[in-house]
C-alpha cells in the first residue's frame, strides 16, 4: 500500500472547495439545456459545460497556485513533474448528463510527489460532496449540512454488495475476474460512475470495482475512500498512482478487500 502520505495542508482543501463550487455553477447553468455534443477522438461526448467548467478550475489553480502541475481530462497536461499536481475531471458521467440524468459529478484530486493527498467528488445537481484529504476524516455535505463520511463493515464477501458503472469496462482477461468476484458477492449494480465511490465512503455499499479509467477517473476518489476509513487501490492491492492501469478496487472492510484481491488474480 506504500508509506501514508503527509497531511493536506488547509490552503489546498479551501482552493478545491471553491474549485468545486465553480465547476458545480457551469454544470447547473449548462443542465438539460440541449447542448451541443461533440465527439472526441475516442468516440467520448463531450459539451462546453465539460470545457468550460475546466477551464474555471485552472484559472483558479494558475491563481493560487502557479507553481503546481495540471492533468485535465479536457485541456491536457501541464507541468507534470511539479510537487504538487491538480487532476480534473469537470464531468465525469457526461453521457448521463447530456441524457438529462443528475448522476454525473465533478472529480478534483491533488497528488504530491505522485501520490493523492486530496480528493474531491461533487454532484453538482444533487449538491452533494465528499471531500477527502490525508490527515482527516472524510467530510460529506448536502443540503442539510456537513458531517463524517465513514464506511460500513462487511468483512464477508457474500453480503457485499458490489456498484460498478457498466459491465462493458471489463474486458478480455478482466472479464473472468470480474464474474468471479461478482459470484461470491450478494448483489451488485450498475450505473453511478463516480457517485458509486461516494455511496460506498458513506456506507451505503461494500465495494466498487471498475476497469479501463484514466487517471483522472479514478484519483480523486483515493483520499474520499481513505479518508472514509476505506480501502481504494489496483486490482493487485497496490497504491494508485497517475500511471496505474486503470483498474481499480474500493472497498469499506479490509477483510472484504482481500478477499476480492484473491479472487481477482488470475486463475
Amino acid at each position: 500500500m506504500g508509506q501514508s502520505p503527509e497531511a493536506c495542508p488547509e490552503a489546498f482543501i479551501e482552493q478545491a472547495g471553491a474549485m468545486a463550487d465553480a465547476a458545480r455553477t457551469v454544470a447547473r447553468q449548462y443542465f438539460r439545456q440541449g447542448l451541443a455534443i461533440e465527439d472526441k477522438a475516442d468516440e467520448s461526448p463531450v459539451t462546453r459545460a465539460d470545457r468550460e467548467a475546466e477551464a474555471v478550475m485552472r484559472e483558479i489553480i494558475a491563481t493560487a497556485f502557479p507553481d503546481h502541475g495540471i492533468v485535465g481530462e479536457e485541456y491536457g497536461t501541464e507541468n507534470p513533474e511539479a510537487e504538487f499536481v491538480w487532476v480534473l475531471d469537470p464531468i465525469d458521467g457526461t453521457k448521463r448528463f447530456i441524457t438529462g440524468n443528475p448522476l454525473f459529478g465533478s472529480l478534483i484530486a491533488l497528488l504530491r510527489h505522485k501520490q493523492p493527498i486530496l480528493g474531491v467528488i461533487d454532484m453538482p445537481v444533487l449538491e452533494e460532496r465528499w471531500l477527502g484529504a490525508a490527515g482527516r476524516p472524510t467530510v460529506f455535505s448536502d443540503r442539510q449540512g456537513q458531517r463524517e463520511a465513514r464506511v460500513r463493515p462487511c468483512p464477508d464477501l457474500q453480503a457485499a454488495t458490489i456498484l460498478s458503472t457498466a459491465p462493458e469496462m471489463f474486458q478480455g482477461a478482466n472479464e473472468p475476474a470480474f464474474h468471479r468476484l461478482r459470484a461470491a458477492a450478494k448483489l451488485t449494480l450498475y450505473g453511478g460512475d463516480c457517485f458509486n465511490y461516494g455511496l460506498l465512503a458513506s456506507g451505503f455499499a461494500d465495494i466498487v470495482i471498475e476497469a479501463d479509467l484514466a487517471p483522472y477517473d479514478y484519483l480523486a476518489h483515493a483520499p474520499v475512500i481513505i479518508g472514509a476509513g476505506g480501502l481504494m487501490t489496483d486490482w493487485q492491492g497496490g497504491a494508485l498512482t497517475l500511471n496505474s492501469d486503470g483498474r481499480v478496487l474500493c472497498a469499506g472492510d479490509k477483510a472484504c478487500h482481500a478477499a476480492a484481491v484473491s479472487l481477482l488474480a488470475p486463475a
